[in-house]
């Protein structure tokens, strides 16, 4: 794994004592220049600290490119909060290669090979044989993405320890709770503390007054959650519950791209739910880029039990291979659970397999969310929750009139064009459509 923090003018450390000291100082602002030198620099950096006082270390951010970290640690770390930025490299628009699989370090890297040589086969194979199926579905004038929609359908079948590179951008104090947090994790541990050890590494060379900071950070007690799903499980995917209902007006402030909805806070504040929901794990990595949409992920072990999702494509035209592919996965994951512990190896598992999470949204970022989702461009096992989810709520007695797709938002304010994505337009005129008639094909 290799990782880099982009060198920025200013160090944290300045930054956040100027940030502090001009609190108090009513002459003029404290420039990070003016707190660089000043005597007692160190000494108020570490006295607001130890005190909780964290905001002035929130003004400088880190943006740290990443290569060679696995899927799963990204999930389970990296994207499983709401204080961060990343872009990643996409498992639907760009072909995998078969190189770029995480070892376990505890593990026979040769049986390791070949198990990942031979889901790597599969997922080829898959992509092979989904090509001609989605160009007789795609409008002609899409069928320049066969191969990208192929790819999409054909990656439930790599497995999570499939690394990636991004650009993650988080502050000064996500980096720190990163550094204690790798102590605590559940599953990936061995490569979390690698990463770890590499980002202090980083932080240290861009300011070396991080140090007891990082001391401090590093020696705190955590705790992973233990949850009791069964409260919670239903024998649907998706369950809503704890629905406050609250109307709101929708207005321009939602149809924008620049979505000042986030930004003048109306009444859509106000309302709310709580989802119970089973999805494969890469319609998660999908769903945590919502960060404004919380939720609960349990350790993989409390929930593990040999379950995945199939693509409807697949389902419909490939599924005793798929399934025989899945079952190969299951079998060689299960077995080294037993050589090397469950929390190593996880990696096996693919991205079919199905976890369940909580989520808590509030009606203001669930129009985003809908905007998203509803999308026919979007993925579609995560449509099918959020329609699932928006159903729900409408036969609860919620109006659900504003939780539309972006092009029937535009419509329904008169912003053209209503379609937003330009030559990715799906071909369909949704904003037509009345709710119940939305169907997703692939």
């Amino acid at each position: 794994m290799n990782i880099k923090i982009l060198d920025l003018n200013y160090k944290p450390t300045d930054i956040a004592v100027g940030s502090a000291r001009s609190c108090y100082f009513g002459k003029n602002i404290v420039t990070p220049e003016m707190a660089q030198n000043w005597d007692k620099k160190d000494e108020l950096l570490n006295s607001i600290f130890k005190a909780g006082h964290h905001t002035t270390l929130q003004h400088y951010h880190f943006t740290i490119l990443i290569e060679g970290m696995s899927r799963h640690l990204i999930w389970r770390l990296l994207h499983s909060h709401m204080f961060y930025n990343s872009e990643q490299v996409s498992q639907r628009y760009a072909k995998m290669r078969i190189e770029n699989f995480y070892i376990p370090k505890t593990a026979d890297a040769e049986k390791w090979n070949n198990y990942y040589n031979k889901m790597f086969e599969y997922y080829e194979l898959f992509c092979e044989k989904l090509e001609p199926i989605m160009k007789a579905k795609l409008p002609k004038f899409q069928q320049h993405n066969t191969k990208k929609k192929a790819q999409e359908m054909a990656r439930y079948l790599l497995p999570v320890g499939m690394k990636a590179h991004l650009y993650h951008t988080i502050n000064v104090v996500t980096a720190l709770r990163y550094l204690n947090a790798v102590n605590f994790l559940p599953e990936s541990q061995i490569e979390a503390k690698e990463f770890a050890n590499k980002l202090e590494s980083e932080m240290l060379r861009i300011d070396s007054n991080l140090k007891p900071l990082i001391e401090f950070a590093k020696n705190q007690k955590a705790v992973f959650p233990k949850i009791n799903m069964d409260k919670y499980r239903s024998d649907k995917n998706v369950k809503v519950f704890d629905i406050v209902n609250h109307e709101f007006e929708m207005n321009e402030n939602y149809a924008g791209v620049l979505r000042e909805s986030n930004l003048f806070l109306d009444e859509s504040l106000l309302g709310g739910f709580n989802s119970y929901i089973k999805l494969s794990f890469s319609a998660d990595a999908q769903n945590q880029r919502h960060r404004r949409s919380p939720a609960i992920r349990p350790a993989v072990k409390d929930i593990y039990k040999r379950d995945f999702y199939i693509p409807p494509i697949i389902k419909d035209n490939l599924l005793d291979e798929y399934r025989k592919a899945i079952n190969y996965s299951y079998e060689f994951f299960e077995e080294e659970s037993k050589n090397i512990g469950f929390g190593e190896a996880i990696y096996a598992l693919t991205n079919s397999h199905n976890i369940e999470i909580l989520e808590k949204d509030d009606f203001n970022e669930f129009t985003h969310k809908a905007q998203m989702r509803l999308c026919y461009n979007a993925q579609q096992e995560i449509f099918d929750i959020v329609y699932e989810q928006i159903k729900q709520l409408e036969e609860n007695g919620v109006n659900t009139d504003n939780f539309l797709p972006p092009c029937a938002v535009r419509y329904k304010e008169g912003i053209r064009p209503y379609c937003p994505e330009g030559d990715r337009f799906c071909g369909i005129k949704v904003w037509k459509l009345k709710f119940s008639e939305y169907k997703r094909e692939i």
